[in-house]
């Protein structure tokens, strides 16, 4: 049954879109529930991770050889909480990175998707006994890993949607899966806002494998439209293992001018974000309490998705169909340069929060829509290989990178480093320009990559 005749109720631009999948609509509501479980459960996690970073009970966080260690050569680990925390994730970025090529490249999509999410619900099952424990170092192994499962998570999301979608069908409904899942991304910090305080850290993990076990259902019941898209555009089927190098990724993206290209552009974007994030966290050290930080940073969150969602739901489809990918890279990154530059002549704590808001607001709406629909036009080698490169290497090196760099600027001031991250914000800018040349070589539909045999 269609479901824009079965509803009369919904608004006529989404009967539009449901009518125009036809029988793949359900296709759609697979995904928004998808990315609706996977960032709901993300987002619970996602206030502990950062009241962890806050944190100034370094016992909490790190374990006690490294303090021991650090205390030994004269560091005080409580002024170097980020830094650490970011280096460390930055290492298990490169060191998982092959791994997860070996997974992509030796097993089919119905083996290596649910075995990401498998793993991830067990590490939540580690970090619930690890919490009730009270281990020491769990902060810091709890933000690692939260980190990497983001990321991780994420990527491997929109790269099954660009497997379920071709190019025509994500600008119609990409905004709308984004929306669902900023649905979620709201869900999770209520949840969170409301029960940590009631039944603690520990449990609010398992809320968060609940929601993980969703997405595993997800994936087995978008896996035939996955495949239907595949053989209607004679492309390499998902359902064989993908081959090729596990370090084929890190090729592709230093080869291909429009990889190279979303690798600057996620770089710099990055850079803007963590300077606005080590700000915002010297703000919440001020506050005493574990929870009343968590909470902090829940509202931060409920601000930011709030705003996202009234874009993904009234400009995002408009702006993709209508005018491409551009004005949706270069509205947040000239927002961006304009946030800084208020920033850098009066850089106050509530400025601070809007700009915030705004920055990744406009990263949830408007670019990360555009950037992932410019996978539905590449083979599957660059699909899950090196954009998970660009994901997780590239977005973690920017944060270590960025993070050490804010330490050394925030000793000469707030103003200072809005000041420098005017630049960064340029550089975001150049990057995103650079996407937009660079993708108008791609072909509108498909991927380049032929199914064996047949001609494409």
């Amino acid at each position: 049954m269609n479901p824009a005749t079965h509803d009369a109720s919904r608004p006529a631009g989404f009967r539009q879109v449901i009518s125009q999948l036809g029988v793949d609509s359900p296709a759609l509501w697979w995904s928004l529930l998808y990315f609706f479980c996977l960032l709901s459960g993300y987002y619970v996690l996602r206030p502990v991770r950062d009241a962890m970073g806050a944190s100034g009970d370094v016992a909490a966080v790190f374990p006690a050889r490294l303090i021991g260690w650090a205390g030994q050569h004269g560091i005080d680990l409580k002024d170097f909480t980020l830094q650490v925390l970011f280096t460390g994730t930055f290492v298990c970025m490169v060191l998982l990175q092959p791994i997860y090529g070996a997974l992509v490249s030796r097993f089919p999509r119905r083996v290596f998707l649910p075995v990401v999410y498998l793993a991830f619900i067990a590490c939540l099952g580690f970090f619930y006994w690890a919490f009730n424990r009270e281990l020491p170092g769990r902060g810091a192994a709890f933000f690692i890993w939260v980190a990497v499962f983001n990321l991780f998570a994420v990527s491997v999301f929109w790269s099954y949607m660009a497997d379920v979608f071709d190019n025509e069908n994500a600008k119609k409904v990409y905004g709308y899966i984004g929306a669902g899942g900023t649905i979620g991304a709201l869900v999770g910090p209520t949840i969170t806002s409301l029960l940590v305080e009631r039944i603690g850290v520990g449990n609010l993990l398992l809320v968060s494998a609940l929601f993980l076990a969703a997405c595993l259902l997800c994936i087995l019941r978008l896996r035939p439209w996955a495949v239907r898209r595949e053989q209607r555009n004679r492309e390499a089927s998902g359902e064989d293992a993908m081959g090729g190098s596990v370090l084929a990724g890190l090729r592709l993206v230093w080869r291909d001018p429009l990889l190279r290209s979303l690798a600057m552009l996620m770089f710099f974007g990055v850079g803007v974000g963590t300077l606005l994030y080590n700000e915002q966290a010297a703000i919440a050290r001020q506050l005493a309490q574990d929870a009343s930080r968590t909470a902090y940073y829940a509202n931060l969150d409920l601000g930011v998705n709030l705003l996202t969602i009234v874009v993904q739901v009234f400009l995002t489809r408009w702006l993709l169909r209508r005018f491409g990918i551009a004005p949706l890279l270069l509205i947040p990154a000239t927002a961006i340069l304009l946030g800084y530059a208020l920033l850098a002549a009066a850089p106050l704590p509530a400025l601070i929060w809007v700009v915030q808001v705004a920055t990744r607001a406009g990263e949830f709406s408007l670019a990360k829509p555009a950037r992932e629909t410019l996978y539905t036009r590449v083979d599957r080698e660059s699909r899950y290989k090196a954009k998970a490169v660009i994901d997780t290497v590239v977005y973690r090196g920017g944060d270590l990178s960025f993070v050490w760099l804010h330490k050394a600027l925030s000793a000469l001031g707030s103003s200072v480093v809005f000041l420098v991250g005017i630049g960064v914000a340029a550089g975001m800018t150049l990057g995103a320009w650079r996407v937009i040349q660079a993708q108008r070589r791609l072909p509108e539909t498909g991927s380049a990559v032929p199914v064996e045999g047949k001609p494409a």
